[in-house]
């Protein structure tokens, strides 16, 4: 008895978190600030201002895919090529590039660790910070790597509709599918 025990916690240890629920619950969690861009491009890309921090419904889209990674996680380096092609698909769409936003949140990783992900993997996105575990505690501690997508409401908040951790494999088919389940006009 005393081994099985043992096994369903290993189990239970070991078995990837499917993702965070999605709906308003998680938006009350993704209820956080973040550092403004220091870059002017990067600024521009995300349509803020000149202040100091940004919370996720200030940035000029109506679809916001968030990426959780960590510079640590073998699949967020494996899948770093995939995530800037996902980022190139948006960017270079006419009918995406406005409507669409990627950013990156580093759990658990310095700024330093960050900027060193970025650079090592010609990463063009935002990429943020969060070295106290301080989102990633809010958002109910997701696997590495975990995207999430949010429908914004202007400064009426947003509302979380994805939220799946790992791989996104072709990144055509999973953008297609994000933007199938957010429902926005003039998207697939």
């Amino acid at each position: 008895m005393k081994y099985l025990v043992l096994l369903m916690v290993a189990l239970a240890v070991f078995i990837q978190n499917p993702g965070a629920a999605v709906g308003e619950n998680l938006a009350a969690q993704m209820d956080f600030t973040l550092a403004v861009p220091q870059k002017n491009t990067l600024k521009k890309y995300l349509g803020l201002s000149n202040t100091k921090t940004f919370s996720l419904e200030q940035i000029q889209a109506e679809v916001v895919i968030i990426e959780i990674f960590s510079m640590y996680c073998p699949i967020c380096q494996r899948e770093a090529k995939k995530v800037n092609t996902l980022f190139a698909l948006i960017k270079n769409n006419p009918s995406w590039n406005k409507k669409v936003k990627l950013i990156g949140i580093g759990a658990g990783n310095s700024k330093f660790e960050v900027d060193h992900f970025k650079e090592t993997y010609s990463i063009e996105f935002p990429l943020f910070s969060d070295g106290d575990f301080i989102i990633h505690k809010k958002i109910g501690e997701v696997r590495t790597p975990h995207f999430f997508g949010l429908n914004l409401k202007g400064q009426g908040g947003f509302e979380v509709f994805y939220s799946k951790s790992g791989e996104i494999n072709d990144p055509s088919s999973f953008l297609e599918n994000v933007l199938k389940q957010a429902k926005i006009e003039g998207l697939p």
